[in-house]
């Protein structure tokens, strides 16, 4: 019993390591709460080091602050002011919020600008393709849409609500009025 349990321990921790990213991912999918950890290589273009976001609790705490100001309070120059506080506008979480900000304000330009930041750090950054795909919509650009619709079924599926939430958007006639 002893040699059994000897062997099947260190096999249940490996199975539990090994299923953390997937959970983690799989929890991250449906919120905005960053997704995951910033890329490990901490240097920035000038050679000094960044502690990475998500060990950093400040980080933490700023970044959860600025989702509040966008989803509770709806004020989205007051969350643009607080994301670029941060000084990581380069990692897919803080980018797509900010993008998602400046598209709410009505800024387009600077929106797609955050919304390719994003996913330039996360090609796989489902939230931003959901956001860059309403951006697609409120600029008429419907095959766009659809595109980042199936970008969405081949990440996280279609039942995922990022998936669901495009695609009920895209299920609206053209110049009917978004509201997501």
């Amino acid at each position: 019993m002893r040699r059994l349990a000897t062997l099947l321990v260190p096999g249940l921790v490996a199975m539990s390591l090994a299923a953390g990213p997937a959970l983690t991912s799989a929890y991250a999918a449906g919120s905005d709460e960053p997704s995951s950890p910033p890329k490990s290589d901490t240097s920035t273009k000038k050679g000094k080091k960044k502690s990475s976001s998500v060990s950093d609790p400040k980080f933490l705490a700023a970044y959860r602050t600025a989702y509040t100001t966008i989803y509770d309070k709806h004020d989205y120059t007051d969350a643009i002011g607080q994301l670029k506080q941060l000084k990581r506008d380069d990692v897919a979480d803080v980018a797509n919020l900010i993008g998602y900000s400046y598209r709410k304000l009505g800024d387009y330009q600077s929106s797609k600008l955050y919304y390719e930041i994003a996913l330039k750090d996360d090609p796989n950054h489902v939230r931003t393709w959901q956001y860059y795909g309403l951006w697609q919509l409120e600029q008429g650009n419907r095959e766009q849409a659809q595109y980042h619709l199936n970008k969405i079924a081949s990440l996280a599926g279609t039942d995922s609500s990022e998936y669901r939430s495009l695609a009920a958007a895209l299920d609206k006639p053209t110049g009917a009025t978004l509201v997501y």
